[in-house]
């Protein structure tokens, strides 16, 4: 059987930690910043976790990624 690809998108987006949870980025801070307040700009900044259906979501587009 052939080797599952990892998806290319996901790899980008998304890490996976060393005890397997997966940690993302929050959308919305990349660029049109000037007329958002500050404590959303401070609150995207940080990195969030996913919740447990989407984590067993990513580890199928990241089989090999663990």
């Amino acid at each position: 059987m052939a080797k599952m690809k990892t998806h290319k998108g996901a790899k980008k987006r998304v890490k996976i930690t060393a005890t397997g949870k997966v940690v993302g980025k929050k959308p919305g801070k990349r660029h049109l910043n000037w007329h958002k307040s500050g404590s959303s700009r401070r609150q995207k900044g940080r990195d969030f976790t996913f919740a447990k259906g989407e984590e067993r979501r990513v580890h199928q587009l990241m089989p090999y990624d663990v």
